[in-house]
Parts: C-alpha cells; sequence; structure tokens
C-alpha cells in the first residue's frame, strides 16, 4: 500500500492542493524512505515558517509561559555524553554548514541539475546530507523568520535563500508578500552585502525536507535561532572545513576581529589576536574584517570537508573517468 498515493489521488480529486503543493508531494513520494509524516512536518515547517521558528527560539508567548518549564525539565534530565561527537540529538536530521562566500556563491551559480549523495566527508551527520538539486536556477529570497521573529529585528529581513525545485516554488506561491523570485545574480549581490554586515552563509539540509539541502541562509549572531542554539550546546553547525590563523609580525591588536567574530571565539592575547582554533566555524568574517591582512583562512584537517560545489564535482568527474 502506498499512502501518498492514496492521499495524492484524495487531494487531487477534491482539488484543494496548490500545484506548489503537489509538486513537492510527488518529490516525497520519488524520495526512498520519505513517509507521510515527513511530508506533513515539512508542510508546516515551510508553510508557517514563521510560526514554526518562533516556537523554537522562544519569542512566541506560547514558549514564553512553557518555555522556563521545559528548560527546567531539561535541567533535570541527564546530560548526553555523545552530543559534543555529532552522534545524538536533533541535529542529526536538522543541520546547517559554514560556508565561505565563495562556496555560497557557487551554489547558486549552478546552472544544471546536480545529484551528490551521502556526503558524509562534508555533512559530518547520520541523516539530511544529500545535496540534489533540481531547477537549480530557480531561487528565491524570503524574508528570515528569525529575524521577523525577534521584537528588535536585524535589517534586512529579506536575506534567505531558497534554492531548487520544489522548494523554491512552494515558498513562493505560499508566502507571495514576503518571497520573490530572483537570478542567481541578485543571490550573489546579497551573499556579498551579507558578508559586508558581518554575517555568516549557512547551508541548510533537513530529513523532512527531502533529506537534503533546501537553501542558504545569511546570519546575524542577534537573530539565528540556529546560533542561538549552538551557543546553548547544540552542534547544529558544522564548521566550514577552514579555520583562521593570524600573521602576529601584521596584526596590530586592533580588537575588530574580536568584535566582529559572529561564533566569539576571538581574543587578544597581548596585542595579538587569536582565536580559539577548536571553536573556530571557518566562517571568514574575521578575515573580510581585518583591514591589516592580518587574518586569513586555512583548510583545517580536524574538521569536515569545506562544501565547494565545483571541487566535490571534480571529484565525482574523476571518479568516473576512473572506473
Amino acid at each position: 500500500m502506498d499512502p501518498f498515493r492514496d492521499r495524492r489521488k484524495t487531494r487531487t480529486q477534491a482539488s484543494l492542493i496548490c500545484p506548489s503543493t503537489e509538486a513537492f508531494f510527488e518529490e516525497g513520494r520519488r524520495t526512498p524512505g520519505y513517509t507521510i509524516l515527513d511530508f506533513l512536518h515539512a508542510y508546516v515547517y515551510s508553510r508557517w515558517p514563521y510560526l514554526y521558528i518562533s516556537i523554537i527560539n522562544g519569542e512566541h508567548r506560547v514558549m514564553q509561559v512553557i518555555g522556563p518549564i521545559l528548560q527546567t525539565v531539561s535541567r533535570l534530565l541527564p546530560s548526553n555524553p555523545n552530543r559534543d561527537n555529532h552522534k545524538e540529538g536533533s541535529e542529526q536530521k536538522y543541520h546547517a554548514k559554514v560556508l565561505t562566500t565563495e562556496a555560497a556563491r557557487q551554489l547558486v551559480m549552478i546552472r544544471e541539475d546536480l545529484r551528490l549523495e551521502n556526503l558524509e566527508q562534508v555533512i559530518p551527520y547520520s541523516y539530511a546530507r544529500d545535496l540534489i538539486l533540481k531547477n537549480p536556477d530557480h531561487i528565491v529570497v524570503i524574508e528570515c523568520p528569525c529575524r521577523a521573529s525577534r521584537p528588535e529585528s536585524c535589517s534586512p529581513l529579506d536575506v534567505c535563500l531558497v534554492v531548487g525545485e520544489p522548494f523554491a516554488g512552494f515558498i513562493v506561491e505560499h508566502h507571495p508578500e514576503r518571497a520573490r523570485w530572483i537570478h542567481a545574480e541578485e543571490a550573489c549581490d546579497i551573499l556579498e552585502a551579507a558578508r559586508a554586515r558581518g554575517e555568516v552563509h549557512h547551508a541548510f539540509f533537513r530529513d523532512v525536507m527531502l533529506n537534503r539541502f533546501f537553501g542558504i541562509c545569511n546570519c546575524c549572531k542577534c537573530c539565528c535561532t540556529a546560533m542561538q542554539v549552538v551557543r546553548n550546546g547544540s552542534t547544529m553547525l558544522a564548521a566550514s572545513g577552514y579555520t583562521c590563523i593570524v600573521d602576529s609580525e601584521v596584526c596590530i591588536g586592533c580588537g575588530d576581529c574580536v568584535e566582529a567574530c559572529p561564533f566569539e571565539v576571538m581574543q587578544l592575547e597581548g596585542s595579538v589576536a587569536q582565536p580559539d582554533r577548536e571553536k573556530c566555524m571557518g566562517c571568514g568574517v574575521c578575515t573580510f574584517t581585518c583591514e591589516t591582512g592580518a587574518l586569513s583562512l586555512v583548510r583545517d584537517p580536524n574538521q569536515s570537508e569545506p562544501l565547494e560545489i565545483q571541487n566535490l564535482m571534480a571529484q565525482v568527474e574523476y571518479a568516473v573517468k576512473g572506473l
């Protein structure tokens, strides 16, 4: 018995389903292991993202009442010793990869459909680690649910990019007042503007979102829910694969990078800036801020590989030729 097929027939016959919802539903039917409950969860998440996120980050009035109760219960429960190793927790199914600006640009500039599966070396989680792009030139910018939920939000609001189908079509059809179609060139402009503001690019993956990549968020530490939960001990953000190094002979100890670091891992030791190498996420915000050029990013072999689409595609082509 195929529950997706039965539900599809019922919805179609009743003419109650939007074209983008049906497209999402059909893509779910073609995705191995994807269930009707996954689809319903994805529908709620994508249809009402502002309500969904405001509940998660505690800004919704309901959470302001029951949030303290949940926090008390959580403190009473035993801690999970495996969380730091990305082995347990909800972050296994809902997570993001930190991107450099160049890596983010590569993602929005893809012109052809792409299928890269089981990227565990890049996305170090048990689920939702596929990079499958269908109609990757279908890009939508939408007002950030995290920023929109905050009483005093950062601006601008329209900083989240939804890439490819069926996600882009669903978002723009259901949120016409908050989302719009854009070209890849405007997406790149949005990325560059975010970098200039000191924001971090995150490529998001989720199990209910067809177990794969679905968009790029440009995040500030003030409003971003993901960065909020990471500060509280979650491992839902994977480092870019790079880390910051400092040329002590060039650094003047101005402290600009300390103030700019969105993950708060930079500090001054004497008159020289130093990152906490174990906590550095390799976002590159500090390198853009540094006026003397004392900071740079280098590959960190202790981190998962960078999500650099051109390199990944080259690796696949090389492997195919070698067969």
